[in-house]
């Protein structure tokens, strides 16, 4: 019988439902999906073990939690084989573990996943898939703030707990429970990695970045990990090779320690990720993969494709924990780029953009920004961003940036960014009408700005002149969605189209709760938001 999967996690899962034939539609196959599900598997087994011993998680204990859980992320890992290696690292820390304990617990085995898809109550499932997919997108965000030398013992734990209770628990009010304990944890992650990411690279500053790649060898830097590209920048200096970022990594061009110290960090390649196969045909330098979102590969390019960390795709050369990034600069070399500055444009045409708008820099002119909302000069606030993605119906969030009125400021965030990010939308109160708060993590310096202007304000959150539009794909998107959940923000339109694993019963809490809803059409949204509905 041919191997079949079940997969429903991001948002182009086939028919909004779920993929359950021999490959999905981001191009995973069957057999990866199946690794996927063990290793899963054994990471719940491991972490019910972890808990049933009742000793403090070591750091080497949760890193490989993280990293199994990192992962199967959409679009990071393409290659069963390595999945099923890591899935027997599990298995032996399991084993260590086991042996090491006094007095000795009971045995624990690895649970079987299939009891989650094939769960016969729609609410269970949903519930346990929403933390699930939540725990995935904290583990990617934990792990890099783990890189960066910052860990958590409460994190650590929660991780194990909740997983435990996937596997276990049944009760649908702990379930809802858990999503709220979950999304709180994830905020708290979030604070850990914005933490993390400004000790080490500085508070972040806007910066205007080039579309435009100069002529010369060169070396585009894709995902999210800004220790990898600070890796990267210091192995090239002095090289004669200029790196640009690629997509998610777009934000590294903000933070001092990266964008002033190494000036061979040039400018931006292409636009979001779910365009890299036609951006990526026949480019003339190797590009690094450093976290997700790598595709499949086509073959005019597939030769200068690099992974390090978690991300994996067959025939693919891995660079390993060392970073030793040799052989991507020695491909660099080789290709020699383009013989003429080229340039990239935008998703609307443009050839400049700007990033850097964190929560240090907007909260700078918070008493100029309230000034200008008590004068009428800023009307509005708008959060526009998260994942991009394949549909066509994506371009709603350009057309909705178009139509917002002159006298309102638009936050973005993520890839979603490149929706709007190069529209020349102009100014109002001194500001770009367009902020870049970062990558997806950066949701925390969104809320933090949020915060700020709520208490310059002096009201509450839900109270502000601000309307959050969020569009989502991945896992981590879960995880943010589930931070602002659970800090009780209301009324965010959330779309293309609302999570397969969301059933009817869980979606209706979450409406009524929270006031989640569907985008519907930009000139209507626009309307109620600017309308106070």
């Amino acid at each position: 019988m041919d191997e079949m999967m079940f997969c429903y996690q991001c948002e182009q899962a086939a028919n909004c439902t779920a993929c359950t034939g021999k490959a999905g539609v981001c191009g995973k196959s069957a057999e990866t999906a199946d690794a996927q599900d063990k290793l899963t598997g054994a990471l719940i087994g491991f972490a019910t073990l972890l808990l049933d011993i009742g000793k403090p998680i070591q750091p080497p204990q949760a890193l490989l939690l993280l990293e199994g859980l990192f992962t199967t992320i959409t679009n990071v890992n393409f290659d069963p084989e390595t999945v099923a290696q890591l899935t027997d690292k599990v298995w032996k820390a399991k084993q260590e573990a086991f042996a090491s304990a006094c007095p000795a617990p009971s045995p624990v085995g690895d649970y079987d996943m299939e009891k989650l898809w094939q769960e016969p109550d729609p609410d269970v499932k949903s519930l346990k898939s929403f933390v699930l997919f939540g725990l995935r997108g904290m583990a990617a965000y934990s792990y890099h703030a783990r890189v960066l030398g910052y860990t958590d013992g409460e994190i650590d734990l929660f991780f194990c707990t909740a997983l435990r209770a996937i596997a276990q628990e049944r009760d649908k009010d702990k379930l809802f429970q858990l999503v709220e304990d979950t999304g709180r944890m994830a905020y708290r992650v979030m604070a850990e990695l914005d933490k993390a990411n400004t000790g080490a690279f500085g508070d972040p500053e806007p910066v205007e970045v080039s579309l435009t790649i100069e002529k010369g060898p060169f070396i585009v830097i894709s995902g999210h990990d800004l220790y990898d590209a600070k890796c990267l920048l210091e192995q090239t200096e002095g090289k004669g090779i200029n790196v640009y970022t690629h997509s998610e990594m777009l934000p590294a061009h903000g933070y001092p320690e990266l964008k002033k110290r190494f000036p061979h960090l040039k400018g931006n390649f292409g636009t979001a990720w779910q365009n890299q196969q036609r951006e990526f045909e026949d480019i003339p330098a190797p590009v690094l993969f450093t976290t997700n979102c790598i595709m499949p590969l086509r073959p005019s390019y597939a030769d200068r494709v690099f992974t390090t960390s978690v991300v994996s795709y067959p025939g693919v050369t891995h660079i390993g924990g060392d970073r030793d990034f040799s052989p991507v600069i020695a491909k660099a070399l080789e290709l020699g780029g383009y013989p003429e500055d080229t340039l990239i444009p935008g998703m609307n045409g443009g050839s400049v953009v700007t990033t850097g708008f964190a929560h240090h820099a907007v909260l700078s002119h918070a008493e100029e920004i309230v000034q200008a909302v008590h004068e009428g000069a800023i009307r509005h606030f708008f959060l526009i961003g998260g994942c991009d993605g394949t549909r066509p119906s994506r371009r709603y969030y350009t057309d909705f940036a178009k139509l917002t009125p002159p006298d309102t400021v638009i936050l973005t965030l993520a890839c979603g960014k490149f929706r709007l990010n190069d529209l020349p939308l102009g100014t109002v109160a001194g500001l770009p009408r367009i902020l870049d708060v970062g990558q997806c993590n950066d949701a925390y310096s969104a809320i933090q700005i949020a915060l700020g202007l709520a208490e310059a304000f002096d009201c509450s959150v839900n109270e502000l002149p601000l309307s959050i539009i969020l569009c989502w794909f991945e896992q981590k998107a879960v995880c943010v969605l589930m931070a602002l959940l659970a800090l009780g923000i209301r009324g965010i339109r959330l779309g293309p189209t609302l999570p397969a694993f969301l059933s009817p019963g869980v979606a209706a809490v979450l409406q009524e709760k929270y006031d989640l809803r569907p985008i519907t059409t930009p000139e209507d949204d626009l309307a109620a938001c600017l309308g106070g509905s």
